[in-house]
């Protein structure tokens, strides 16, 4: 990951703030640890198709311009910019805490999904290995599973996956929002380029998994042009549902991308910026529900009917986020502690 100058919008929440009068150092990767009691976090947002969630990290290394997570780490007394994408903090607990959670009797197996928040298959997965942990307690306790990401470190997982489709219920949605790679890399630096996280749904796919893709966000007047190739191609490489958002840019979120996107995408930057004001009422952003994933007026209309047309016409039927998962929640039978021997010597 290339060093960059420390960059984060103020932070309303931190009651101190570092001004450089010099040169500005580079940001570095830093991990901290989250000693948390409990890792399931319970979603009661009417915009959201589920209920429970595990957040094994929080911050990501993919750096994507337009996450809508970036807020988060302001309530850490970190910044939304460059700490969100290099100050990750790890709940190392995580298997354990989610084991413990299904022992409890209140939990009825609802579905849990990786990750509401932050990628659960971003880069440092592959040496701390907490979200493989996770998914191995949920095959044990055939607990319903549902994953979104745009991280191919997925495939590594393919025999828990396969479990938990045997023996639970489980979906994937592989985030893919641009097929045009230059876009994507501005706006996505360190996640795979599209064609290789359409090798990743072919992939899983072939392994037997159910898998969506999630064009989201659709940015307006940047990747609204790519929709039909997104979902062609994705339907190509054998996924059978589709669903996408509107870009949304909660807080500093809105400084973050307007920032990229001046730096990375000049010519384009004003046009896009209003653009999606004119689906946000003259906004960056509208934080209400049933507007925040939608938008409003002529130009999201127009959006979510090209996508609609174009989902109809590759092939591919909605989300199923919202699907009652089936009733296969079990916990593992333990044996009996053996019967202490009496002796008379």
């Amino acid at each position: 990951m290339k060093a960059r100058p420390i960059d984060n919008p103020p932070n309303p929440w931190a009651s101190t703030a570092v001004e450089y009068l010099d040169e500005i150092p580079p940001s570095k990767l830093e991990v901290f640890e989250d000693h948390s009691r409990q890792v399931l976090s319970h979603n009661d947002s009417p915009d959201v198709g589920f209920n429970w969630s595990v957040n094994p990290y929080r911050g990501c290394l993919h750096a994507c311009a337009y996450c809508y997570a970036r807020p988060t780490h302001q309530y850490l007394d970190l910044g939304a910019g460059t700490d969100f994408e290099t100050k990750l903090v790890v709940k190392p607990r995580a298997p354990e805490l989610l084991r413990e959670a299904f022992e409890k009797p209140s939990w009825k197996g609802e579905t849990v999904v990786f990750s509401g928040v932050t990628d659960c298959y971003q880069p440092l997965e592959a040496s701390l290995r907490l979200t493989r942990g996770c998914l191995e307690v949920c095959a044990a306790y055939r607990n319903p599973v549902g994953i979104i990401t745009k991280g191919v470190l997925i495939e590594r997982d393919l025999d828990v996956l396969q479990r938990l489709a045997r023996d639970a219920r489980l979906w994937v949605s592989i985030s893919l929002p641009f097929h045009n790679a230059e876009l994507a890399r501005a706006m996505e630096p360190y996640a795979a380029s599209p064609m290789r996280r359409l090798l990743t749904i072919r992939r899983l796919t072939e392994a037997g998994i159910d898998v969506a893709v999630s064009v989201a966000p659709i940015i307006p007047g940047l990747n609204d042009e790519d929709i039909h190739r997104v979902l062609a191609a994705a339907r190509e490489a054998g996924a059978t549902r589709a669903h996408h958002t509107l870009v949304r840019l909660p807080g500093p979120v809105k400084d973050v991308f307007a920032e990229r996107l001046r730096a990375k995408l000049p010519l384009r930057a004003e046009r896009v910026l209003h653009r999606i004001r004119e689906t946000r009422g003259g906004e960056l952003n509208d934080s209400r529900f049933k507007h925040r994933m939608r938008g409003d007026g002529l130009y999201a209309e127009t959006i979510h009917r090209l996508f609609q047309t174009a989902a109809r016409k590759v092939g591919l039927r909605g989300s199923y986020i919202t699907e009652d998962a089936p009733d296969t929640f079990r916990r593992p039978e333990r044996e009996p502690p053996p019967t202490p021997q009496l002796s008379l010597f």
